[in-house]
C-alpha cells in the first residue's frame, strides 16, 4: 500500500460515515489525498464533519460510484466485499481493495506509532493522551474511537507529522495490522465471545499484538488489571527487550516505584478526582468521575511522557519541567469523549447522562464513580444489553452489575448482525437473574420495559430533582435519555 496515501492520490471509502472511517478519512485529507466515497443516508453525527472536510458521498451503495481511477478503496469491516456492489465492483475493475483496520495499519507504519488497547477504558485514554500531547505542544495525529469535546467534537487531533496515537480495536484482532513502538494496555478480560469464546483466547490476542513491538518498544500496562498484569508477564517472558511501564495503585508491586506510574492517593471532593503519582511534587485533578478514569490518565501520562522523552532526548527534565503545569491544566479541563460519561444537560433539576459502558466491569467501576463523585443524588439506570452470545456468557455478572445504582430499568438485548445465536437467553432473561440476586440480598428497584420507549411513562413519573438519569449500553436506548431531557426541558419552560 506504499504511496496510496500520498498528496493528490484518489481514495474511495466504503462505509465513509463511521466514527473510524470519518476519521481516518480527516487524517487522509490532511496529508493532501483526495476522498470521496458512500454510505446509508441515515443522518449521523460524522454527516457535518465530513461536510466541514469537503469530502463528498453518496448515500447509497451502487457500483457505478466507484471512480475507476480510484488508487485505493477502504471498506468499513460492516461491509462484505461480495455483498456490497461498490466493493465488488472495485474488485472487478481491479483496484485495490483493503479494510478500514488494513488501511489504518498502513497509515500507521508512516509513524512513530502507539497504539491504545483493550476491553475498557481505551477511548477515554486515547482522548486523555490528546489534550496532554497537546499540552506537551508534540507533533503529533491522535485518533479516537469515538468523538472528543477536546478535539472539537471530532475523533481526530492533527498537531503534526511525525507521531501518531491510535485507539486499536481487539475485535477479530483486527488490532494485528496496526505496527506500534508503544502500546498502552488498560484491560484485558473475557469479551467478544462470539469471537474469542474463553478467557484465554482473548488474552493470547492481546499477547499477540504486544509481540509485534519492535525490539526495544514499550509497553505501558495497567497494573490494577489482572488482565493486563497477566498479559504483560506472558509478553516479557518470551521479549525481553521490551520495557515494561506499570501504572495504577499496583504498579510497584512488581517492579521499583521509580519504573512506572504508581498511584499513592485518590481523593474525590467538590465533584472534582484529586490523585497523586509517585515522583510528582503535586496532584492531578479531573473532573470526569470514577476511579477507572484515574487509571486511564495515568496511562495517559505514561504514553505522552514516554513520547516527550523521545522528543527531547537528554533535555527531557527540562521539557517535563515546562510543560507539565499546562499537561495538568489540560487534564482538569478535560471533558470526557461521546457516550463516555457524556453529560447531555440538566432538565427539571435532573442531570442526565449517557455511557458506553456495555460489559460487566465497564458497568459496575462506572456507577461505583458515580456514586462516589454524586453522593447526593438518586441513581437512576437504563441499561441496554448488547449482543445475545455476551449477555449469555456474562448473565451473572450482569445482575451483580447494577448494585451502585437505586433504580434499574432493562430492556430487550440490542442484537448485531455478526453473530448467529440459537440458546434462550433474552432481555427478560438478565431481568429475572437481577431480580433473583436481588431476593437474596437487597439491591437497586428493577423494572422492565421491552421496547426502550416503552419506559417513558414510568420515568417521568418517577424521576424527580435531584436525580441522576444516565442511559448505558451499546445498543439504542440514549434515545430514551434524549426524550425524557426533552420532555423535562419543556416542563421548565411551560
Amino acid at each position: 500500500m506504499e504511496g496510496c496515501f500520498a498528496p493528490g492520490k484518489n481514495i474511495y471509502m466504503v462505509g465513509v460515515k463511521g466514527t473510524g472511517m470519518t476519521a481516518l478519512a480527516e487524517l487522509l485529507c490532511h496529508g493532501g489525498a483526495n476522498v470521496s466515497g458512500s454510505d446509508l443516508p441515515e443522518v449521523f453525527y460524522t454527516d457535518a464533519i465530513l461536510k466541514e472536510l469537503n469530502i463528498s458521498w453518496h448515500e447509497s451503495f451502487d457500483s457505478a460510484h466507484v471512480p475507476p481511477g480510484a488508487d485505493l478503496v477502504i471498506h468499513s469491516a460492516a461491509y462484505d466485499r461480495e455483498k456490497n456492489p461498490e466493493l465488488a465492483a472495485a474488485l472487478a475493475m481491479g483496484l485495490k481493495v483493503v479494510k478500514y483496520t488494513d488501511a489504518l495499519g498502513a497509515y500507521s507504519e508512516q509513524f512513530d506509532s502507539s497504539g491504545i488497547a483493550g476491553v475498557h477504558g481505551k477511548t477515554t485514554t486515547t482522548a486523555l493522551c490528546g489534550v496532554l500531547i497537546r499540552a506537551a505542544s508534540l507533533p503529533a495525529c491522535v485518533l479516537a474511537g469515538s468523538a472528543v469535546g477536546a478535539f472539537g467534537g471530532r475523533s481526530t487531533l492533527t498537531l503534526g507529522g511525525k507521531y501518531f496515537v491510535a485507539e486499536t480495536c481487539e475485535y477479530r484482532k483486527h488490532f494485528l495490522s496496526f505496527r506500534p513502538r508503544r502500546i498502552v494496555l488498560t484491560s484485558v478480560e473475557s469479551d467478544h465471545q462470539d469471537f474469542f469464546p474463553t478467557y484465554e483466547s482473548i488474552r493470547d490476542a492481546f499477547v499477540e499484538y504486544a509481540l509485534l513491538l519492535p525490539q526495544g518498544g514499550t509497553l505501558i500496562y495497567c497494573a490494577d488489571d489482572q488482565g493486563a498484569s497477566e498479559t504483560a508477564s506472558i509478553v516479557l517472558q518470551k521479549r525481553k527487550d521490551i520495557q515494561a511501564i506499570p501504572y495504577g495503585l499496583k504498579a510497584g508491586a512488581d517492579l521499583p516505584p521509580e519504573s512506572g506510574f504508581v498511584i499513592t492517593g485518590i481523593e474525590t471532593k467538590n465533584e472534582r478526582t484529586v490523585f497523586y503519582l509517585n515522583g510528582f511534587d503535586e496532584p492531578f485533578v479531573l473532573r470526569v468521575p470514577g476511579r477507572h478514569t484515574v487509571l486511564d490518565a495515568a496511562g495517559a501520562l505514561a504514553l505522552s511522557l514516554s513520547l516527550l522523552k523521545t522528543e527531547y532526548g537528554d533535555a527531557f527534565a527540562g521539557a517535563a519541567r515546562k510543560f507539565l503545569p499546562a499537561m495538568r491544566a489540560a487534564l482538569e479541563l478535560f471533558s470526557g469523549s461521546r457516550r463516555r460519561s457524556e453529560i447531555i444537560g440538566e432538565a427539571g433539576g435532573i442531570l442526565f447522562m449517557d455511557d458506553y459502558g456495555h460489559h460487566p466491569t465497564a458497568i459496575k467501576t462506572t456507577l461505583e464513580g458515580l456514586r462516589e463523585f454524586y453522593p447526593a443524588r438518586r441513581i437512576v439506570l437504563s441499561f441496554m444489553s448488547h449482543t445475545y452470545s455476551r449477555t449469555a456468557a456474562l448473565l451473572d455478572e450482569f445482575a451483580a452489575s447494577f448494585d451502585n445504582a437505586d433504580m434499574v430499568v432493562l430492556h430487550k438485548i440490542y442484537a448485531s448482525a455478526r453473530e448467529q445465536y440459537r440458546g434462550g437467553v433474552n432481555g427478560k432473561t438478565l431481568y429475572e437473574r437481577a431480580l433473583e440476586r436481588q431476593s437474596r440480598g437487597g439491591g437497586p428497584e428493577f423494572h422492565y420495559a421491552e421496547e426502550v420507549l416503552d419506559a417513558l411513562p414510568l420515568l417521568k413519573s418517577n424521576l424527580k430533582k435531584g436525580d441522576l438519569f444516565i442511559t448505558m449500553g451499546a445498543g439504542d436506548n440514549w434515545k430514551l435519555g434524549r426524550a425524557l431531557y426533552d420532555y423535562f426541558g419543556k416542563r421548565d419552560k411551560a
